[in-house]
């Protein structure tokens, strides 16, 4: 019964892969090159979805524009869902933005899976002349309305303090009435508004410094989801079983301690592309570089595919949630060696969970 206590039958865990697309110190065609093989292989070897990120002014992301990257990826992958995570809605042009998603839904033959958010850091919002959070949020709740309007109808019409546009749209997007929509977050009072709306989501998105604090955000997300999964006025009404998951770095060797070796010196390379706005601007970290504590917190699970695996097998029921994300590329990692730990994840770490890690469908 929906909307009910019921149980529902057990489904497999869904694997994800997201990407920062960071600075490797190696030319932006050179990482471009190595992501789309990724993307190729996550395809093959049976990923449900590569979601990218957005960022501006920073070293963090090397791709301004999910969109673009995501149409080279549709040309290159078959069955592999792509998502953007997220568009940064504040710096967009609404009737600009609805066109795009519709031309990459049908690029990729409906395998869009859409990503929005308002922006993590301000400082990357002023570059593009957004002062503040204030500004942010307001143009963040109008240019959401916008852009839902136009993909479910193919007409805005819109008067607001940010923008007052009518505007008619010939294209529509390849799924209706849109591609299914998600929300990360790592701010528990987003939850009552997204599960209220079936919208899928990824907690602690952004390195949460309260890891645990998102498996109590998953069964909030659970409770209210189920009781306001059969309301027909969801902004997601459309996705019968919305995901709910984790991200989680994730370097997979031969050994465990070449895997502890490789992925020291390439975090080392993270750790300062993801605080190099906050210590150019603050003069202090955002999320400490601290490479063992971030492996003691499980923030990266690294070593063996044995290893590896038990270590998922211990925190997965502990998250919650079903589906799992990682990251594999960052970075300093060179290309072999983060394609081979995608490889030996496939094959020797992912099937195993699939089939003992059950969770509510």
């Amino acid at each position: 019964m929906e909307g009910s206590d019921a149980k529902r039958p057990a489904a497999p865990l869904r694997f994800g892969i997201f990407d920062w697309i960071d600075d490797s110190h190696r030319p932006p065609a050179e990482v471009y090159e190595h992501r789309l093989k990724l993307t190729e292989y996550a395809d093959r070897a049976g990923f449900w979805c590569y979601h990218v990120a957005e960022h501006h002014g920073t070293p963090l992301g090397l791709a301004p524009s999910p969109n673009l990257f995501l149409a080279s990826a549709a040309g290159r992958t078959r069955r592999i869902r792509l998502g953007t995570l997220v568009n940064v809605l504040p710096l967009y042009d609404p009737v600009r933005l609805v066109e795009e998603i519709c031309m990459l839904d049908h690029l990729s033959q409906g395998r869009l899976e859409l990503g929005v958010g308002r922006g993590g850091s301000p400082t990357e919002l002023v570059n593009y002349g957004v002062e503040g959070v204030e500004e942010a949020r307001a143009l963040y709740m109008e240019v959401f309305e916008m852009l839902i309007a136009g993909l479910r109808h193919g007409r805005i019409e819109h008067s607001g303090k940010r923008f007052s546009r009518e505007a008619t749209l010939s294209l529509r997007p390849y799924q209706r009435p849109y591609p299914p929509l998600w929300f990360p977050t790592s701010n528990p009072e987003s939850v009552p508004w997204i599960a209220q709306q079936g919208l899928s989501t990824l907690f602690g998105f952004l390195v949460s410094r309260a890891g645990a604090a998102s498996a109590e955000m998953v069964k909030q997300y659970e409770q209210i989801w189920q009781a306001h999964r059969s309301d027909g006025g969801r902004l997601n009404h459309h996705v019968a079983e919305p995901l709910v998951g984790h991200q989680r770095h994730v370097y997979v060797a031969e050994t465990d301690a070449e895997a502890l070796r490789d992925a020291r010196t390439a975090l080392a390379g993270f750790f300062a592309n993801f605080n190099h706005l906050w210590l150019k601007h603050q003069g202090k970290e955002y999320f400490s570089s601290d490479f063992d504590a971030f492996v003691e917190q499980r923030f990266l699970l690294v070593g063996s595919p044995d290893s590896v695996r038990d270590q998922l097998r211990q925190e997965l029921p502990k998250l919650g949630g079903n589906y799992f994300v990682a990251t594999f590329a960052f970075g300093t990692l060179a290309e072999e060696r983060s394609l081979r730990s995608i490889d030996l994840f496939a094959r020797e770490v992912m099937p195993a969970l699939s089939r003992e890690v059950q969770t509510p469908s």
